[in-house]
């Protein structure tokens, strides 16, 4: 079922590097894509893929929890002619080169690190790049289908 709300702005949050953070992160994302108007399942894979995102920054970005900020936008855009949404992840960690961030090996079969396959997965288009002043930048995009 599609909601029939209105998007009309772009949300902005800002949370600490902390896992406890998530939670709320996740409903804000799935209230934010149902108002565009995913669907249920739609809005649970989108808040799945942040999720993963944010617990990547936490973990790699800033070696564990901490208070050092991340910032997160959801809008909803036009991107190829068709609706979508864009959630945009801003850190203050650690910079890496953009062609160095892979998830593991997928035949590697153990607990965990599979963060930005899942990510790829869910969303149509990833892009990571190096933030101005430090830490990086992930813009994710989902047309709406």
């Amino acid at each position: 079922m599609l909601s029939q709300n209105r998007f009309d702005e772009t949300a902005s949050l800002r949370i600490r590097g902390e896992p406890s953070e998530l939670s709320s992160v996740r409903q804000h994302v799935e209230e934010q894509a149902r108002a565009v108007g995913f669907s249920d399942a739609e809005t649970g894979k989108i808040a799945l893929a942040v999720d993963e995102a944010l617990a990547n920054v936490i973990r790699h970005g800033y070696g564990g929890p901490c208070d050092r900020p991340i910032d997160i936008t959801i809008e909803q855009v036009q991107w190829a002619q068709e609706v979508a949404i864009a959630i945009t992840i801003r850190d203050f960690g650690q910079q890496v080169d953009p062609a160095d961030i892979a998830g593991r090996m997928l035949e590697d079969v153990r607990p965990g690190g599979l963060g930005v396959h899942i990510i790829h997965a869910v969303m149509d288009e990833v892009t990571y790049t190096p933030a101005q002043g430090g830490g990086m930048q992930l813009v994710m995009k989902k047309k709406l289908p």
